[in-house]
């Protein structure tokens, strides 16, 4: 994965409706039922590493309180994971991270490396923040990357707590977590949930929840 001998994962989630009158454990909305598949995707071969079925109002931050972490690899996230405790959590246990910064993100410039525009980079700087919580949550350095992005012309900002691999590297982990959304597309298209084994959510948690899933008949 871009040349890296590390594990790169991409972490995100997708929501699958459901009938309410059957399965009311998994209340959505107040005339909608809905489940959350929060799924870790190996980048190196869009192979699932973790799966967590919750109902469809589990924020999606949540699950980095139970993700299994492995020191030395990449968790590439979308900013609904933005969490500071928890991304602390992660660096704390040898892992790294990639995510896009709020656009009111209240930090202060610590140390600002070259950057090549040339390449995109507007800008690589080691930053603190400051907010009295979120520097509490967060205490030690960030690394922060300004982008603009020739395809789309948009200027993105990444938020990361890896100093070694160059800017662009950064950038490019970024664009490749879109391929978790292909693999949502794809359950979505070629798979269909056929029955619930069992309503209960405890059995569902307990990796029974799905009685089967099959291919269609055009897959």
């Amino acid at each position: 994965m871009l040349g890296l001998d590390a594990s790169v994962y991409a972490l995100d989630s997708t929501t699958i409706d459901l009938c309410l009158s059957l399965f009311d454990w998994a209340s959505f909305r107040s005339t909608e039922a809905a489940i959350k598949l929060h799924t870790l995707l190996d980048l190196r071969g869009a192979i699932p590493a973790f799966i967590h079925i919750s109902d469809g109002k589990l924020h999606d931050v949540n699950v980095l309180d139970i993700l299994l972490v492995e020191a030395g690899s990449f968790y590439i996230m979308d900013q609904g994971y933005l969490d500071f405790l928890r991304l602390y959590a992660l660096h704390r246990a040898g892992a790294f991270f990639g995510t896009r910064a709020k656009e009111n993100m209240d930090a202060r410039r610590v140390y600002s490396h070259p950057a090549d525009r040339a390449s995109g980079i507007i800008c690589d700087q080691r930053v603190m923040l400051n907010g009295f919580y979120s520097a509490e949550n967060y205490p030690d350095h960030l690394r922060r990357i300004r982008f603009h992005d020739p395809e789309t012309g948009k200027t993105l900002v990444f938020l990361t707590n890896n100093t070694a691999l160059p800017a662009l590297t950064i950038a490019a982990l970024d664009k490749s977590r879109w391929q978790i959304e292909l693999f949502f597309l794809w359950i979505k298209q070629h798979l269909r949930i056929k029955r619930f084994l069992a309503t209960s959510e405890n059995l569902r948690q307990a990796c029974t929840a799905l009685r089967a899933v099959e291919h269609d008949h055009h897959g």
